[in-house]
Order: C-alpha cells, then sequence, then structure tokens
C-alpha cells in the first residue's frame, strides 16, 4: 500500500515528511512483527521481537507519531524478547486503524 491516500487530514506531519515515517513504520513491522491481532474495534495489538535498542526506538517512534497524529494512543510493554505495542484510537478514526492493520498484515504476508 504505498499510497498515502489513507492518511487522515487531520495528521500535522508535513506531507513530504509521511513517506518517510510510513517507511520507519514498515520497516519496523517487517524486521520487528511477529504476531498481529484485533483484540477490541478501536485497537490493534503487536508483539515485535525484541532485542538491543528496539524497545526505546518503538517508543521513540510511537511517541513522534503522537506528536502528528494525536488521535493515536501507543501503549508499550517492554520485555527482554517481546515488544508489546497496542495502538488505539478514537471511533472517529476507526478507518484509519482498518488501514494500518491491513498495511501491517500485508507486510507480514510478503516476508
Amino acid at each position: 500500500m504505498s499510497d498515502l491516500a489513507w492518511v487522515p487530514q487531520s495528521c500535522t506531519l508535513p506531507p513530504e515528511e509521511r513517506p518517510l515515517r510510513v517507511a520507519e513504520w514498515d520497516a519496523l513491522f517487517a524486521q520487528r512483527l511477529t504476531s498481529l491481532s484485533r483484540p477490541e474495534p478501536l485497537r490493534l495489538r503487536l508483539d515485535l521481537a525484541g532485542g538491543p535498542g528496539v524497545e526505546e526506538h518503538v517508543r521513540e517512534l510511537a511517541a513522534r507519531e503522537s506528536d502528528c497524529c494525536s488521535f493515536f494512543t501507543f501503549t508499550t510493554t517492554g520485555g527482554e524478547n517481546l515488544i508489546g505495542l497496542d495502538i488505539g484510537v478514537d471511533p472517529a478514526h476507526e478507518p484509519v486503524l482498518d488501514a494500518l492493520g491491513a498495511r501491517i498484515a500485508a507486510a507480514r504476508q510478503s516476508r
């Protein structure tokens, strides 16, 4: 999904920076994703393989994403070998979560 049309208008990240941010998330998913689930309609649950500096990177990337897309809620739970990342949205942004989930699932299948 290379088209960024799914990015909502409420995102304050400058348009020229959006492909770079998407590439950061894609790289994280491609390298670290071990499982993806949708425990609730407004929440995704990702498990990411841990390693040196991974938890810090996930937290930093999530913080930057929250800065430009305040409708996201990120909760990170650390572990030695596994990092949990919950991504939540409000009801108005459920289609954004749908698109993100589809993007993550596609990245997972292409590995």
